[in-house]
């Protein structure tokens, strides 16, 4: 057997040698090739410096990593899953299978102590139970909260569970898809729709005092928001003109002025915003304060005006002219810009209010005989005269600012509001509406930016202010509320430009300010004023 075994080996290794040797030589260069591409290979790889070397192996792996992977990948391309025949019912059980448990990132000792937390605080007291429910154990108070929210929610949102998977059909793909188009389909007519303020019940809220910083000890006559700012004035018998910076919240006082020996009737901001025009309770003369200079202007005396006070005055929309109401019946008429007289307008009885028309082409004035005259600014003459029915003395009036209504209040506490183009063709228009909530003389009328509210007062009774819904002519059930004597005797009135915010002024030296909620304000108002 051993010299069998021998020979067999003898005779493999001169087979071996003879396909050697059988090689052709054309093989021999071949391999000889293959041998020098093999060296230059293994030299460059170790001539590569080891950084290149790692990079290469993190990236694609290792040698034996890379094999791994094509063999993974013919596997994969010649075997058929059975995963993926699986039955829906197999994938839903997976999905909707409860998610591991995961571990917290670290574990703080002082959490584990048992910790009670006072429940009286009012920001607590929404959710206790009882009285004697004094305190709860953070993890009583966490269970209590989730059980509140809950309550409010309806149930535990989708959002709110943890692993949970929705699995959408193409079915209901289909159906959202097709709820998307009815949606979008509706969005111009839901766009389009208006947005006008709902009658019976206004949405208003008290803030702080608007002059909070500054108040007064004796009666304001003046608040008014600036037109393009964000800023509020008010001016009174203190002889001190103010502005503060509206937020409703702080409501931080910015400069006062001092008139000495100068109690204010009335100050008005110049349309551009730029100047205050005040005039004095026993004076001729008025002061205008120039804001971007800081200087206070003396107006001593106007040529050609022959009166002994100045009081009532109103600036035109456009700002170009100042009206002045003076005594007999006239009304003059000056140049905003260089303060000289351009003519006057005579009325048979006494002039008790006027106002521009929002064009600034026309002036409406009422008297002390229940007539209201129309006066064309250009040519200072009358266009028409019309009874205010049921009027013996007019004492207010007011033209909303898209110019479709005039309001005209008198000393029984009515305030009528005409059609603007009646008023101009009529001698004896019939009122739209007769505002009858009013017991003593309607001393202001003001319309808010919008035409949506108009706001009426009479200083000769507390808390008598009324807010009347426009078109409606309806009064607002729910202002000034039922809290007695909390507006006192009101003298002025504004809305700011975008009727976001509602002052008064009252004789206790207060600038009462409310935030009315139904009015929308654009996010971006942060410095502009345009959209309070």
């Amino acid at each position: 057997m051993l010299s069998i075994e021998g020979n067999e080996n003898e005779r493999k290794k001169t087979s071996h040698k003879k396909r050697r040797r059988d090689k052709s030589p054309e093989q021999e260069q071949n391999m000889k090739e293959e041998e020098e591409l093999r060296t230059k290979h293994l030299k460059a790889l170790a001539d590569k410096p080891e950084t290149d070397t790692i990079l290469e192996e993190l990236v694609f792996g290792g040698e034996d990593e890379f094999v791994e992977k094509l063999i993974g990948h013919s596997k994969a391309r010649h075997t058929v899953s059975g995963d993926l025949l699986e039955s829906d019912s197999e994938e839903e059980t997976s999905e909707n299978a409860a998610p591991l448990a995961r571990k917290p990132a670290w574990v703080d000792e002082e959490d584990e102590h048992e910790e009670n937390i006072e429940m009286t605080h009012r920001y607590r007291k929404d959710i206790m139970k009882s009285k004697t429910e004094t305190a709860l154990s953070k993890e009583k108070l966490q269970a209590r909260l989730q059980e509140q929210f809950q309550k409010a929610m309806g149930g535990v949102p989708s959002w709110a569970c943890q692993g949970s998977k929705k699995r959408i059909s193409k079915e209901d793909e289909e159906s959202e898809e097709e709820n998307d188009d009815n949606l979008l389909s509706k969005t111009g007519n839901l766009l389009s729709q208006s947005s006008y303020l709902s009658k019976g019940v206004i949405q208003i809220r008290k803030c702080i005092n608007a002059n909070h910083e500054r108040l007064s000890r004796v009666p304001l006559t003046t608040v008014q928001f600036h037109p393009l700012a964000q800023v509020v004035m008010t001016a009174g018998f203190d002889r001190s003109v103010s502005l503060f910076q509206v937020d409703g919240k702080r409501n931080q006082k910015i400069q006062s002025i001092h008139l000495e020996k100068f109690p204010i009737y009335k100050a008005q901001f110049s349309a551009d915003g730029e100047q205050v025009i005040a005039t004095g309770l026993r004076s001729k003369m008025f002061y205008i304060y120039d804001m971007m200079g800081g200087n206070i202007i003396t107006v001593p005396r106007i040529r050609g005006l022959e009166e002994r006070v100045i009081q009532q005055f109103e600036v035109s929309p456009n700002g170009s002219f100042l009206l002045l109401n003076g005594s007999a019946g006239y009304l003059h008429l000056l140049s905003m810009k260089t303060k000289e007289l351009i003519g006057s307008m005579k009325m048979n009885g006494k002039s008790m209010k006027a106002v521009f028309s929002p064009d600034s082409s026309k002036v409406f004035s009422n008297s002390d005989d229940g007539f209201v005259y129309v006066w064309d600014v250009r040519s200072r003459q009358c266009l028409n005269k019309f009874t205010d029915e049921g009027s013996i003395c007019g004492t207010s009036i007011a033209l909303s600012r898209d110019g479709r209504y005039i309001s005209c209040g008198s000393n029984s506490g009515v305030v009528n509001i005409y059609n603007h183009e009646d008023c101009l063709q009529q001698t004896n228009p019939r009122p739209l509406k007769a505002i009858m909530n009013l017991v003593t003389s309607a001393s202001s009328i003001i319309f808010n930016p919008q035409t949506e509210i108009m706001a009426v007062a009479s200083n000769k009774t507390d808390d008598a202010v009324k807010l009347v819904h426009i078109p409606s002519f309806s009064v607002f059930s729910n202002f000034p509320g039922q809290n007695k004597k909390s507006i006192h005797l009101p003298r002025a009135m504004d809305f700011s430009p975008r009727s976001g915010y509602f002052s008064i002024a009252n004789n206790k030296g207060e600038a009462l300010l409310y935030r009315v909620m139904n009015m929308k304000m654009p996010m971006w108002a942060a410095f502009s004023f345009e959209f309070l």
